[in-house]
């Protein structure tokens, strides 16, 4: 797709009939490049339908919601009425799986054109994107090597890139929309746990899975989550005093050549535009990735609804999935309940001490999409997703909310995203700063992204 626009302003464009839901969706379909394989389930024809539907309510004078005619995408994890659902596995899920759960069903009732469902990590579990059983999404950030797409929402960020959406669904339980929007170069919204119901999302870890959203920029990111949250994104006129919190120990370890230098160069940029920068230390953030380099509490909660649910796909599990689930299958209750306990402690904690800034900031993904060749290499696999997914899961574990947006290029010309972190329910706040930090640095060249930032 090659409309720059925003989001606001073809919203506007649609409601006022200066173009269609079924022109947009002919430039989609027009930008739909089957070598990428963002998708899992390219529907035309069912989003053809979806296209009519929009129009037909605008021509009425009918406006369902903001996003009424907008492409959509949906990570193959949501159930959508008359899409199969295969969170990544080889087979379809039982029919219930279909099934609208309150995010997709509040989605629907603005009658947005769902491009399709997109590829995932089998049940979401893994950061880089592989998947044993489909062919892995390309990283369109590099044409001529099949670098990884990020996970586990594989296709979302490729399918914003690719411009088959303008919107993309993903769920986010320890990384996976941040971590596909960091090596693509867009930007992804991870919501509070709790803000946003998981019911009719194919759970990975019911005490950690959030849904989430990704968008060709901050600006589109907060109208988005205005139209599906209904809360209000204030509006900053910059970023004089704003307090940003440097989180460098432990998240500034072991950076990929010009990860770190992208990091100063963007900080640098809000310095001089005005924001009060400090460091700031997160405790015991090595303890925790300890525990997540153990199972963490999503190894044994995946055995669960895997046991309780699907009991027959356990044997057919991706083997690197299922190397990663198989220590939560003798996991001691204490010791689950213990893994539980510090990450509430320290969540708690955390959030408090986060009150005396405005964001705290890090690197997303301390590494470089790596090509798939070396993903495949089963000695290199833990370690690169243990990698990718260090510095997003500390997130998770203490309860926080978080985007990620690009701010410039790594040694090697690819997509380097900054983490900004908020305390639970921060949501609003931390997209209008977002959007405050997007503008500050398309100023400074670092980074312009493809839609406007009206």
């Amino acid at each position: 797709m090659t409309d720059t626009k925003s989001l606001r302003a073809l919203a506007a464009d649609l409601r006022d009939r200066r173009t269609t839901a079924r022109a947009l969706l002919e430039a989609s379909a027009t930008a739909h490049d089957p070598a990428l394989n963002a998708y899992k389930l390219w529907a035309p024809d069912f989003a053809a339908r979806q296209a009519e539907a929009a129009d037909a309510a605008f021509a009425a004078g009918v406006v369902a919601g903001p996003l009424q005619g907008i492409p959509t995408s949906v990570k193959d994890l949501y159930g959508v009425a008359g899409l199969p659902t295969f969170a990544g596995s080889p087979r379809e899920l039982p029919e219930r799986w279909q099934n609208e759960g309150p995010v997709v069903a509040g989605l629907r009732r603005q009658l947005p054109v769902i491009t399709g469902k997109t590829h995932t990590v089998e049940f979401a579990f893994g950061g880089l994107g592989a998947n044993a059983h489909w062919p892995v999404p390309w990283n369109p950030r590099d044409r001529k090597t099949h670098r990884a797409p990020g996970g586990s929402s594989s296709g979302a960020g490729v399918s914003l890139v690719e411009g088959t959406a303008l919107l993309a669904f993903g769920t986010d339980t320890a990384g996976s929309v941040r971590i596909p929007a960091s090596f693509t170069g867009t930007v992804a919204l991870k919501t509070t746990w709790g803000r946003w119901s998981t019911d009719g999302i194919v759970p990975l870890s019911f005490s950690l899975d959030t849904a989430g959203i990704l968008t060709r920029s901050v600006a589109d990111a907060a109208f988005a989550f205005a139209a599906l949250d209904g809360a209000v994104v204030p509006a900053m006129d910059g970023l004089l005093g704003c307090r940003v919190g440097i989180a460098r120990n432990f998240f500034f370890d072991d950076l990929a050549p010009g990860i770190g230098e992208a990091v100063e160069a963007a900080l640098a940029v809000l310095e001089k535009v005005g924001a009060r920068l400090s460091e700031f230390a997160p405790p015991n953030c090595a303890e925790l990735h300890a525990i997540y380099a153990l199972g963490g509490i999503a190894a044994p909660e995946l055995y669960a609804f895997l046991r309780r649910e699907l009991p027959e796909w356990i044997e057919t599990l991706d083997p690197r999935v299922r190397r990663r689930v198989e220590p939560g299958k003798d996991l001691a209750a204490w010791e689950y309940l213990d893994r539980k306990a510090i990450y509430a402690t320290q969540g708690r904690a955390t959030a408090e001490a986060l009150r005396m800034f405005d964001v705290l900031v890090t690197p997303t993904v301390p590494i470089a999409p790596p090509a798939m060749a070396e993903v495949n290499d089963d000695t290199r696999y833990s370690p690169l997703n243990m990698q990718a997914l260090r510095n997003t899961s500390m997130v998770s574990f203490l309860g926080l909310c978080a985007l990620t947006l690009p701010i410039g290029f790594d040694a090697v010309g690819l997509p380097v995203g900054l983490q900004l972190i908020a305390p639970p329910m921060g949501e609003a706040k931390l997209l209008a700063v977002a959007a405050a930090f997007e503008r500050a640095f398309a100023k400074a060249e670092l980074w312009t992204p493809p839609a406007s930032l009206d």
